[in-house]
């Protein structure tokens, strides 16, 4: 990607239907060129008017679908087919893929040496509990609004892909003119929840905005604070970590999930370290501030001390958590689980109001606010970059809100298509990496079924009912006046043979990290899956040319 040197406006750009942003524009005419070499050299002919916008979309399913894409990526890459791809979009664990791929400057050109360090930090030791702490302490002071995402990236991510990346998507603007254009893809919650407007959001490294509204805003100023279409306060750009959180931050069932949390929190304020991080801060603020200490007390003498803090927030995670246990069966509370949540929410945001204010340690601090966020469940908030905008064709419900979530669009559609159907990307090929867990037709299936609705071409999709549990390696939708849709599921009959089942049982989205023996193995399965399909991907792109040349032809 080119560098922009310009300063970008500090305002919402709405975007015609056909027009993409200037700096994309520049960015798909030079890697136009790159894929028109690449089909040179696999020896598929094609003009430069002929060459075809193929997109790549990997799947969301955690760790699996961020092995499974660098497998593919691999085999895409020794296939001598990488170099056609123009469009990368993922979401969820994929994202945390692309995030590794993307910190290498022209990683494609240099894809071996890339993957072989990529694996040896997945192998590595996980990202330790003072860093940890530490940048849990940076997102808690670093933005106004402070929520699950950040302790999802944290906790979760981090541990996954055992590092902190603190770069931003921005500084990779003139890194990657060699490599296909990255888009990653969440959703709008209130928008989901509501089914009322354009859900699908994507961020690259110039824009980010609504997909099919074709609203966007510059990626270095989302988050800020706007007014009718203007900048009026600055939020710093969020770093790498966040986004790979922000991509996979509601990977299943929401009560699991909060579970899950509330254990995984409780824990992380029971551990030791934290501990002996809390009382060495306080005892060095006791240290420099003896005397005002000893006025404070005087003034306020209930103030508590850290092991009353950390007893006080014990209590306040031992109470919520028994509310999200659903594996009691047919116990009382379950059965007057609205009214106990009801009760917990006002408890849990009376308590943290009231010892918010008697504390002085960020842990404590940190921690009631996380209580409060995980009683209104609130994930990836931001400030509405649409606020006050006057829009006729953006849904009006979406320009009065301050504030908006963002979450892991696997909740709605566990696959992006919708950030490569917009018009005015012109898509000829999509090729579908389905990483998914459970139904593997899930993502192609609903992307069809809710283009059919939006009126957005996309072919029928039609699979045979005795294939949905065993899969083959390597299925084809064409329609008239559509791209032509490539759909690959993970695990199939080719590269796993009759044991499909035991593969998926093997790797869940949600456990520990893989081995080094199941990376290794995954790695493999997910690169068969590109290299026993070499010649048909070949056939297809030659296909969508000569569909194009054709279309040309009927011009005239």
């Amino acid at each position: 990607m080119s560098a922009n040197h310009s300063k970008p406006k500090e305002s919402v750009k709405r975007r015609n239907k056909n027009v993409l942003n200037n700096s994309e524009q520049e960015f798909v005419a030079g890697r136009r060129n790159t894929v028109l070499q690449s089909l040179k050299k696999v020896k598929i002919q094609c003009s430069q008017k002929e060459v075809p916008n193929i997109a790549l979309l990997g799947s969301g399913g955690g760790q699996r679908a961020m092995v499974g894409l660098l497998g593919s990526l691999v085999q895409l890459d020794k296939a001598g087919l990488l170099d056609c791809i123009l469009y990368l979009s993922g979401v969820s664990g994929s994202t945390w893929c692309m995030a590794s791929l993307y910190k290498e400057p022209n990683w494609s050109t240099k894809l071996e040496t890339v993957k072989n360090k990529i694996i040896k930090r997945l192998n590595g030791p996980e990202v330790s509990l003072t860093d940890a702490m530490a940048k849990l302490k940076k997102y808690y002071y670093g933005k106004d609004f402070f929520s699950l995402t950040d302790v999802w990236a944290v906790m979760l991510v981090a541990s996954i892909v055992k590092e902190i990346d603190e770069h931003t998507l921005t500084e990779q603007r003139n890194q990657h003119n060699k490599d296909p254009f990255p888009i990653y893809a969440v959703i709008d919650k209130q928008i989901k929840q509501s089914d009322d407007g354009d859900p699908w959001f994507e961020i690259n490294p110039y824009e980010a905005g609504y997909s099919l509204s074709g609203v966007f805003v510059d990626t270095s100023d989302f988050g800020s604070q706007f007014h009718k279409g203007s900048k009026i306060k600055h939020q710093d750009e969020f770093d790498m970590l966040y986004l790979q959180a922000l991509c996979g931050s509601a990977l299943g069932d929401e009560v699991a999930i909060k579970n899950d949390m509330w254990q995984k929190i409780k824990d992380f304020f029971q551990n030791e370290t934290t501990l002996e991080a809390m009382r060495k801060e306080e005892h060095e603020r006791s240290e420099e501030r003896h005397e005002a200490m000893r006025i404070e007390k005087e003034t306020d003498p209930i103030s508590p001390s850290v092991d009353e803090c950390h007893q006080a927030l014990m209590d306040l995670l031992d109470k919520h958590m028994p509310v999200f246990d659903l594996s009691g069966g047919r116990s009382p509370l379950i059965s007057s689980m609205k009214i106990e949540k009801q009760y917990i929410k006002h408890f849990a945001m009376d308590v943290c109001e009231d010892l918010s204010s008697r504390s002085n340690i960020w842990q404590f601090d940190a921690g009631l606010s996380i209580c409060k966020c995980m009683a209104e469940w609130i994930w990836g908030r931001k400030y509405n970059f649409l606020h006050n905008l006057r829009d006729e064709a953006v849904n009006s419900t979406l320009l009065q809100s301050e504030t908006r979530d963002y979450i892991d669009a696997g909740v709605l559609l566990n696959s992006p298509y919708f950030s490569v159907l917009r018009e005015d990307r012109d898509i000829d090929l999509i090729i579908s990496l389905d990483f998914s867990e459970g139904d593997p037709f899930m993502t192609v299936r609903d992307a069809a079924e809710t283009c059919k609705k939006l009126k957005i071409p996309f072919p029928e999709v039609k699979v045979p009912s005795d294939e949905g549990k065993k899969p083959k390696d390597f299925y084809v939708f064409k329609g008239q006046n559509a791209p032509t849709v490539i759909h690959i599921p993970l695990f199939n009959t080719v590269n796993c043979g009759d044991k499909v089942e035991d593969w998926r049982k093997k790797y869940r989205t949600f456990q520990g990290s893989y081995s080094a023996e199941m990376i290794a193995d995954l790695m493999d399965v997910a690169g068969k899956n590109i290299s026993n399909n070499r010649e048909k991907l070949k056939e297809q792109i030659r296909a969508v040319i000569e569909e194009k040349d054709w279309d040309a032809l009927k011009l005239f």
